[in-house]
Formats: structure tokens, sequence, C-alpha cells
């Protein structure tokens, strides 16, 4: 299994923070290949809550659906895909610290078939795209 872990400082309170990252509408302004991303289920947003994602990862376009696995305001969210190319987990957890909030977000992933013959660059990829997709958000939350 594959694991990406990378972290930022944001200057803006724990609670701002937390708001943007958990409005999955918000990932087509800071995540690198989503061009549209939105809460499926209705209700208030919590555990089980499902979304949908229109992406486009290493040229290939995808359309992954997922579910919220944990919804802790203001200091974690975590999910799972239901569908995409492979089994993939995550979660963001932001944490108040001198000078704003740390944002951590952590990836792992199962590739499999032409992405697990391409794994390491695949990884490589999510890695750089990962630091740069947080130094984005960093820039539109502190702006």
């Amino acid at each position: 299994m594959a694991k990406l872990e990378t972290s930022v400082v944001i200057n803006r309170p724990i609670s701002e923070v937390f708001a943007f990252v958990a409005d999955i509408s918000n990932n087509v302004k800071w995540q690198t290949g989503v061009v549209a991303s939105g809460f499926t289920s209705s209700g208030p947003v919590g555990v089980g809550s499902t979304f949908k994602y229109d992406a486009e990862i290493i040229g290939r376009k995808m359309e992954p659906t997922g579910e919220l696995s944990a919804y802790d305001p203001p200091n974690k969210t975590a999910w799972k895909s239901n569908s995409g190319p492979f089994p993939m987990s995550g979660s963001t957890t932001s944490e108040a610290v001198e000078g704003g909030t740390l944002v951590t977000d952590r990836i792992e992933a199962e590739p499999s078939g032409f992405f697990k013959l391409a794994e390491p660059l695949l990884m490589k990829q999510m890695q750089g795209q990962s630091q740069n997709d947080l130094k984005k958000l960093k820039a539109i939350l502190e702006s």
C-alpha cells in the first residue's frame, strides 16, 4: 500500500481552515485536476455522507465516488473511495498551532492494473501535487 503525508501551516484560525477544507465543493479551488466536486447525499455533513469528483489524473478522466469515514469538526475529516481506478482513503487533520493551523493531508492507495505498473511515478507525482495543492490552499486562505 502506498502512503503519502503532506503538511503546511496556514495563518488562519482552525475553524476557518476546517470549514473551507471540509466543504468538498471547494476542492476545485485548490486540488489539482479536480474540475467538479460535491456531496451527493442530503442532510447535514457527517460520517457516511457521500461525494463525487470529476477529475483528470495523469491524463485520464475519472469520476470517483466516496464517503466520509470520519467527521470531527474542527479537527479531522477522513474519506474512502467507493469507485475509481483503485482503492484509496485519506484524511485531513487541522491542529491549532502558534501562527495558525497545521493542516496535514494523508492518502493511502492500493494501485492496480495500469496504475500498479506506474506506481513509483504515480506516487512521486501525487506527492508533488499534494505539496503544491497545500501551498495553493495556504495562498487562498491567507489572501
